[in-house]
C-alpha cells in the first residue's frame, strides 16, 4: 500500500485528548513517503477549528491534507447554485452564510445538536415536500465524545428522507463521491490505500466499497463485535499505532 486515509475523532483523538501514541506515529508518517489524507464528517467545527485542535494536541497536520464533509456540502451547493436552509451546528453556521438565502430550494442537514428540534425539522420537511433537495453532511448513526455516545445526523437524515419521500445527497462518509474526491487528490489506486477508522459502516464499509483496504480500531465509537456487523468481517486492531505497525512493519 502507498497511502493511508485516517478518520479523526475516535482514531487520532477522543474528546480533547490524543489517542496514546497517535501524535508520535502521525508526525513520523508525515516525514515519510506514504501519501496521507485525513478525512472527517465532524460537523460541529470548521476546518480551521479542527486544525487548531489538532495542533494543540501536538499533531503537525497541514491543512491541505484535511478533507471535511461540511466543506464538501458547501462546495456541492455552490456548484449546483442552491439556496439552502442550513440546519447545521452554530459553530459552522457562518461558513454557509452565502448560500442560506430564501426562497430555499434545498436543505443542508448536519449535526445541529439542539437545533434539531421539531420546528426546524418540520420547516426542512416542508422545503423538501415543495421540491427541495436534501444534502446531508455525512450519514453517521452516532458519535462519541468525553461524555459518551450521542445521536449524529444520520438518524435525522433518515427521518426526513422517510417523511418527504426523498433521497439525500450524502457529502461525507460513506458517500462514494466523497471518497472518490479524496482519492482523486492522490496519485495512487484505491487498492493501494488503507483506510483506518472507528466506524465500521462509514469508515470501513464505505472505503471497501470503493476498492480500498480498511482497518477498524477499538478506540472511539467502536463497540465489541462491530467487525462482525459487515460481511466479510474486517481487520480490527487496538489503535491507530497498532494499525500502522500491522500494515507497515518496516516503519
Amino acid at each position: 500500500m502507498k497511502a493511508v486515509f485516517f478518520d479523526l475523532s475516535g482514531v487520532l483523538y477522543e474528546g480533547h485528548q490524543a489517542i496514546p501514541d497517535a501524535v508520535k506515529i502521525i508526525n513520523h508518517l508525515l516525514k515519510g513517503n506514504l501519501t496521507l489524507r485525513f478525512i472527517t464528517n465532524t460537523s460541529r467545527k470548521t476546518k480551521n477549528q479542527i486544525l487548531a485542535d489538532l495542533t494543540s494536541m501536538g499533531f503537525q497536520i497541514p491543512g491541505d491534507l484535511l478533507y471535511t464533509a461540511p466543506n464538501a456540502a458547501l462546495a456541492y451547493c455552490r456548484e449546483q447554485k442552491l439556496k439552502a436552509f442550513c440546519l447545521v451546528h452554530a459553530n459552522i453556521k457562518n461558513e454557509f452564510r452565502d448560500i442560506e438565502q430564501a426562497p430555499y430550494n434545498a436543505v443542508i442537514l448536519g449535526d445541529a445538536a439542539d437545533d434539531l428540534n421539531y420546528a426546524n425539522m418540520d420547516h426542512a420537511f416542508n422545503i423538501l415536500l415543495s421540491g427541495g433537495c436534501l444534502i446531508a453532511i455525512g450519514e453517521n448513526r452516532y458519535f462519541k465524545d468525553d461524555e459518551g455516545c450521542h445521536l449524529d445526523a444520520g438518524p435525522f437524515t433518515k427521518a426526513l428522507e422517510y417523511a418527504a419521500g426523498v433521497d439525500a445527497v450524502i457529502t461525507g462518509k460513506p458517500s462514494a463521491e466523497f471518497y472518490r474526491q479524496v482519492i482523486a487528490t492522490t496519485d495512487v489506486e484505491p487498492a493501494e490505500i488503507l483506510m483506518i477508522g472507528d466506524d465500521v459502516f462509514g469508515d470501513v464499509e464505505g472505503a471497501r466499497q470503493q476498492g480500498m483496504q480498511a482497518c477498524l480500531v477499538r478506540t472511539g465509537k467502536y463497540l465489541d463485535g462491530d467487525e462482525r456487523r459487515i460481511s466479510p468481517t474486517c481487520a480490527v486492531v487496538d489503535d491507530v499505532s497498532a494499525a500502522i505497525h500491522r500494515y507497515f512493519p518496516e516503519l
